[in-house]
């Protein structure tokens, strides 16, 4: 349909899509979706992708994983648990664990529970749901990482299970999906040698919950959740004694918007200084992704990616194909120079100039001239993953565009699906589930929220929101404050150039600056669920926690 001379594309995976990285547009196409009484679906999608699972309480560590299941059954038989809210103020069930990584064997728990967010009276609001994991024979001078991910509306199990904890969710090596049943095994590339892991799920995700009475909506929004897991990561750090302990955020995807957003606020509020951020996958400004009627910066940010994706698919002139290095190079090259200022001039741009970056377009991303003409030389990344393979009757994955799939509807100009999400989607969730009772031995038959609506997620900002300053200001604050940016070349949803775009324009002395590092990894957003990426992705945390205590 059209509005006002501008296409509207319903789609309802676009939508999910837009969801899972907080996208403000989301809310202009929903809004506008209700107002036309158009039936709004897709959000009754990701609810019904959940899978449910119940709490009790188990005190006593098993020794063996039958022994485990015993006790768990005999705590059933006496004290069971409904599907009620945790409660923050049982005690967190402890199990014990041992992982070899390289030729060491480690020993470490596993602590599930909750912690409650209290309000001005001291009474509770909503209870969360952590997962910690803490080496044997470490003291409190241990490094320890908060590890959250983003959507908003996700919970930590992309993270948890996807690379960093000490098990993970098997799926190929090349993270294409696997037939189920899915298969929780051992992560030999696990960072816990190098620091204690804390997974936190907001409000509203996993089994993170509102007590009675209490609004889930007051925690949906930029500052109330910038709050809400910063007064978590204060309580945990002072109930566990972790006040001497080198710390450490690891953000993904939204969560390096509130990463960011939490590390001035920890210190500005609570006199929390950070040794480090790990930042993966996200972004800091939507300026940067989200395209408007007068912000044309995300076509070119994108178009290195593309140029990444297209050369894997090896859909790029031979000279392009044989040298990646230089490929990205001229891609990087033109996208900042030629490209940008043929975007700028919109559509005074003559058609002689037009055409010529038309070509250097094709070049550049495997697409037909004709295409990128009649989409006025901007290449949205929907777009891009329907075209680039279409003669193949394939499309390419969102968050990672090396993963194709089969689209049912070839007529649409848009993907129906996207197939890299669908490849980790069904793994984690089903692992999660079986792992946080079986072997955590955590109980509740409340669903526990892979992927939870949240909105309408408040943003606050009339523009494109931002937590840019925020960093840059607890950077300036803190000049020991170091930030490693992770990024995946093949990434469709936030390309790797909108941090290194963000980064170049903080406001902050150059000396400072000098603390951000950059890490490239070969596949997409969840680069971790590609094994060769995930070995890469141990060592380089390692060397970033063993260089910034």
């Amino acid at each position: 349909m059209k509005l006002k001379g501008i296409e509207v594309i319903i789609d309802h995976q676009t939508l999910i899509e837009k969801v899972l990285i907080g996208s403000e547009e989301f809310f202009f196409m929903a809004r506008f979706i209700v107002q036309k009484k158009i039936l709004f679906f897709c959000v009754v999608v990701i609810a019904s992708q959940l899978a449910c699972f119940a709490t009790a309480e188990i005190k006593e560590a098993s020794k063996t994983k039958e022994e485990q299941k015993q006790k768990v059954s005999k705590a059933k038989d006496g004290h069971t648990q409904s599907a009620t809210v945790p409660d923050a103020a049982d005690e967190p069930v402890v199990t014990r664990h041992s992982i070899t990584v390289g030729k060491t064997e480690l020993s470490y728990s596993a602590e599930t529970g909750m912690l409650p967010l209290l309000k001005d009276d001291g009474t509770t609001k909503a209870s969360m749901f952590y997962v910690a994991y803490t080496l044997d024979g470490g003291d409190s001078s241990r490094p320890i990482i908060y590890c959250f991910n983003g959507g908003p509306g996700a919970s930590a199990v992309w993270l948890h299970l996807g690379g960093l904890g000490p098990k993970r969710a098997r799926v190929n090596p090349d993270a294409t999906l696997p037939p189920p049943p899915y298969e929780l095994v051992t992560n030999h590339h696990t960072v816990l040698p190098y620091a204690d892991l804390i997974f936190i799920d907001p409000v509203a995700t996993g089994y993170s919950r509102p007590m009675k009475d209490e609004k889930a909506e007051q925690f949906f929004g930029k500052k109330p959740d910038i709050e809400a897991i910063s007064d978590f990561i204060v309580l945990y750090t002072t109930q566990h004694h972790r006040w001497g302990s080198p710390k450490y955020l690891c953000g993904e995807s939204y969560g390096v918007f509130r990463a960011a957003g939490i590390a001035e606020h920890l210190q500005d509020q609570h006199g929390m200084f950070l040794n480090g951020l790990l930042l993966v996958s996200g972004l800091i400004d939507f300026g940067t992704i989200r395209t408007g009627s007068t912000n044309d910066l995300p076509y070119s940010i994108f178009l290195p990616t593309l140029t990444a994706v297209a050369h894997f698919h090896k859909r790029l002139p031979a000279d392009l194909q044989q040298d990646l290095h230089g490929a990205m190079m001229e891609s990087r090259a033109f996208a900042s120079g030629e490209y940008l200022a043929a975007l700028f001039a919109g559509e005074g741009l003559e058609d002689g100039k037009r055409k010529q970056v038309a070509s250097k377009l094709s070049r550049l991303t495997g697409l037909s001239e004709d295409i990128i003409l009649e989409n006025r030389l901007r290449i949205s990344p929907s777009m891009f993953r329907k075209k680039l393979l279409s003669e193949d009757g394939l499309i390419c994955g969102r968050y990672d565009g090396r993963i194709t799939g089969r689209d049912g509807d070839q007529s649409s100009a848009y993907p129906g699906f996207d197939p890299s999400y669908m490849a980790a989607l069904g793994p984690l969730a089903a692992t999660m589930n079986a792992y946080v009772r079986e072997e955590l031995a955590f109980e509740n038959d409340l669903p526990y929220k892979v992927l939870a609506n949240v909105f309408p997620w408040k943003f606050e900002e009339n523009t494109y929101s931002s937590t840019a300053a925020d960093l840059g200001s607890a950077m300036s604050k803190n000049p020991h404050l170091r930030v490693l940016v992770m990024t995946g070349r093949c990434d469709l949803a936030v390309p790797p150039d909108a941090m290194r775009f963000s980064i170049d324009h903080l406001e902050i002395d150059p000396k400072i600056k000098a603390n951000v590092s950059f890490t490239e990894y070969s596949s997409g957003h969840m680069m971790y669920l590609n094994l060769p990426d995930l070995k890469k992705l141990g060592q380089d945390v390692a060397e970033f926690i063993n260089t910034s205590q």
